[in-house]
């Protein structure tokens, strides 16, 4: 079976498609589907397999992203994701969940430019960007000209 065969029962039982009409649809047979479905947490009902699979991603057996089984480490934090390719897809497409604290974000104003700018957790930034940085220390006044 290829992972696109894989992704697809996957996605099929999610919406609670019966074994049969998964069967139909890739050309395999129902006792093949079955199998895959047992062996990957996908049997019973639709609405059971959908709180299992929320389930089994609560508790990090499960990528975030992609839905692959994840092999955790015996100690240190639970994974979240299978590969680092899922942990980035994830966080770019889900930016809302970051806990970013508004006492964090400071405002100020560019020395050279005097562009109003605002940073997320740097206390001690002064220039707007590198740019204006460079050009007031090393640039004279005749060079901008």
């Amino acid at each position: 079976m290829t992972e696109a065969e894989k992704q697809l029962i996957y996605d099929l039982r999610l919406k609670g498609v019966g074994y049969k009409a998964i069967a139909a649809v890739l050309g395999k047979s129902r006792d093949s589907i079955r199998g895959f479905c047992r062996r990957n947490g996908l049997t019973g009902d639709s609405s059971v397999v959908a709180l299992n699979v929320k389930e089994q991603i609560n508790n990090n057996l499960l990528c975030t992203c992609c839905g692959k089984p994840i092999k955790q480490k015996g100690r240190g934090r639970a994974r979240k994701f299978c590969s680092e390719e899922c942990r980035r897809k994830w966080w770019k497409e889900n930016p809302q969940a970051k806990n970013k604290s508004e006492t964090a974000i400071y405002h100020y104003t560019c020395p050279h430019c005097g562009k109003e700018f605002s940073t997320y957790g740097n206390k001690k930034r002064k220039f707007c960007s590198h740019d204006c940085y460079i050009k007031s220390r090393f640039w004279s006044e005749e060079d901008e000209l």
